[in-house]
């Protein structure tokens, strides 16, 4: 059965789509079948692994609003082992929609269950905000990826999301557990990334991961192009991260 993992932070430009991406291409190149889910009405994840959101008549929408089966939404994507379902703009209307729907914060755990068996791992890329959408995907999780820029106004975004987390623990999913925190676009030549970074891992401690994500141009590139870093540059240092971090993300969630 997959484990199901959502990528969230509700502050945006914190790399949680290119998180997601590339942890689900390291991921399915590790030998895992994965499934990256794009929850977020912009369709980053669904640009980055070259699929033209214009072109979508099948997309997580359609699922989740329209009833369409989810397997008739997922796409095949570059990397194999790698699929993708799709976010097109019609997502923007999907949670004024879902607000009026009985059980709406199990809607998308019901629409995962037949797709746990086909996986190793459903990945979740969340809005950058704590509506429907992620409500959704943190009551469908086992676990959280939560991507942190350092900064200090991330700082009070990231404890306002652990309350959050909590909160739907308690009322929801009581199997949902924070899986770790990445901290991303690092530059620890600067005094407050480093300051940021002592912060989040002495109140976090075992929480934080090892591996951080550096400020690396291949990787602000890479989307442009509809690829992962993993196929744009697999040699930049953007692209060792990813896959150290992936590492350790099978670590967490299926060793250990």
């Amino acid at each position: 059965m997959a484990r199901a993992i959502a990528v969230c932070n509700q502050k945006g430009g914190v790399g949680k789509s290119t998180t997601a991406v590339n942890v689900g291409s390291y991921l399915a190149l590790s030998g895992r079948a994965t499934l990256l889910i794009d929850l977020d009405p912009q369709g980053n994840a669904t640009t980055a692994c070259g699929i033209q959101r214009s072109s979508l008549d099948r997309d997580v929408y359609e699922v989740l609003v329209n009833g369409l089966p989810a397997s008739d939404a997922i796409l095949k994507t570059p990397i194999e082992q790698l699929d993708l379902m799709p976010a097109s703009l019609d997502l923007a209307g999907a949670e004024p929609h879902l607000a009026s729907v009985e059980g709406r914060e199990q809607l998308l755990r019901r629409i995962c269950e037949p797709l746990k068996p086909l996986y190793d791992f459903i990945l979740f890329d969340c809005p950058p905000s704590l509506g429907l959408l992620t409500v959704n995907a943190l009551v469908a999780a086992d676990s959280t990826l939560i991507p942190v820029q350092c900064e200090y106004l991330a700082l009070e975004g990231l404890n306002s999301l652990m309350r959050a987390v909590t909160l739907i623990k308690q009322a929801l999913n009581p199997s949902l557990r924070v899986g770790g925190i990445v901290l991303t676009m690092t530059d620890f030549r600067a005094n407050l990334a480093k300051e940021v970074a002592g912060e989040v891992k002495r109140y976090f401690k075992d929480l934080v991961f090892d591996t951080s994500i550096p400020r690396n141009i291949r990787l602000a590139e890479a989307p442009s192009f509809g690829k992962p870093i993993c196929l744009y540059d697999p040699h930049s240092t953007g692209a060792l991260s990813y896959q150290l971090l992936t590492q350790e993300v099978i670590e967490k969630e299926v060793d250990g």
